[in-house]
């Protein structure tokens, strides 16, 4: 008898310890190689930092926590093959990401269809929201603000008159930039061009066009490899014109491509310099402890958005005293109010953030990150 009860006690310890020891994995999936791999690896170290700070908590909770890095090569197609391979690993349990809207908007509809929750740090397109997926959410802000903070910023504070608009033929910055041309011309601004190109290189047929046109002031919307090299082109050809675009410009990288000429740029952004929040001292100083460099642009909402999922996981194992399924998860993060690095983060029906900070940014001098001009709070359109 007493060998049987040693037995027992030994088969109840060595399930308990593998309860310990269960892990589930959070994915950050963004571009790590190619020419956006800037970006896409600070949504990879601001996930995995969030991660690691919560490893304790969860450890106490019986569940070991784990980041899974994906390249997603700012591609759709390899996006969407991403989705595939991480909806069919049942350790998965969410997704921090995407960087590109154009690799999130088909991505995600991978992840509805097994419900596998994502929370964007980085991706603006209203898109990415407007289907009311309950698996897709983001703790940043939309293009439909975002483009028309920019125009009135353009027209009312810059006085442009006169706008050549142009963008890179991505659902992101066609998106933000037709966005920005709507409220430019209903503030009077002429349209003077609205242009698409997938150029990287050459701009001279543009440049030529800006010549003709002698634009009070250019808009790009797209991302710092190609604004980057346009700034730098127009410079060198003469093109005075103010030179505006949105939060894809928010990089080191798009001062070192640009150089000299990208002082006096400006830039919109969804994602705030870490200065504006008071919480956000601590997360630098780890950051660079950790990782030996300084966080940049979508770090900060990225470590916001894993905390996110964190919590909800938290939460649900505290009350239910299991891990979630995928779609329980779901219902959990839509629901959580929780006071982030970047501020409150609480959503809407949709999962668009309640409230969202859109910050206007100049490069005074050739150096990363720009100064803060002025920040405006606002709300998603109604659900």
């Amino acid at each position: 008898m007493k060998k049987l009860h040693l037995t027992t006690l030994c088969a109840i310890l060595a399930l308990s310890a593998a309860a310990q020891n269960k892990a589930v994995r959070i994915a950050s999936v963004s571009p790590l190689s190619g020419a956006q791999a800037s970006l896409g690896e600070m949504i990879k170290l601001g996930a995995q930092l969030a991660i690691e700070s919560r490893q304790d908590d969860f450890s106490r909770l019986g569940l070991r926590v784990e980041i899974s890095p994906q390249d997603d090569q700012a591609s759709p197609d390899v996006g969407v093959a991403v989705a595939k391979r991480l909806v069919n690993d049942r350790d998965v349990i969410a997704v921090v990401g995407h960087l590109n809207s154009g690799v999130a908007i088909p991505a995600s509809e991978v992840y509805k269809d097994h419900n596998l929750v994502m929370v964007s740090p980085a991706n603006t397109n209203p898109r990415i929201t407007d289907r009311k997926y309950l698996c897709v959410n983001r703790v940043c802000g939309r293009d439909d603000i975002q483009g028309p903070i920019a125009a009135e910023f353009a027209v009312t504070e810059l006085k442009a008159g006169n706008i050549f608009v142009i963008n890179d033929k991505t659902a992101y910055g066609q998106g933000v930039a037709e966005a920005f041309r709507k409220r430019a011309q209903e503030l009077g601004a002429r349209i003077v061009a609205f242009i698409g190109t997938e150029e990287r290189a050459n701009f001279q047929p543009l440049i030529l066009q800006m010549k003709a046109q002698k634009p009070d002031l250019v808009y790009f919307g797209g991302i710092y490899d190609q604004g980057g090299v346009l700034i730098k082109q127009m410079r060198e050809k003469g093109i005075t014109a103010a030179f505006l675009g949105p939060d894809a410009l928010d990089s080191s990288e798009f001062v070192k491509i640009a150089q000299e000429t990208s002082k006096g740029a400006y830039y919109t952004t969804v994602a705030g310099p870490v200065e504006k929040y008071p919480a956000a001292a601590e997360f630098v100083k780890r950051f660079q402890e950790r990782f030996g460099k300084k966080p940049e642009s979508y770090a900060l909402y990225s470590y916001d958005a894993a905390g996110v999922i964190l919590e909800a996981l938290a939460k649900f194992l505290r009350d239910n005293g299991k891990p979630p399924g995928r779609e329980e998860l779901c219902h959990a993060v839509r629901a959580v109010k929780w006071e982030g690095i970047t501020g409150t983060i609480e959503f809407d029906s949709k999962g668009d953030r309640k409230k969202s900070d859109y910050h206007v940014m100049l490069i005074r001098e050739p150096v990363y990150p720009g100064t803060l001009i002025k920040t405006i709070t606002a709300s998603p359109p109604e659900p």
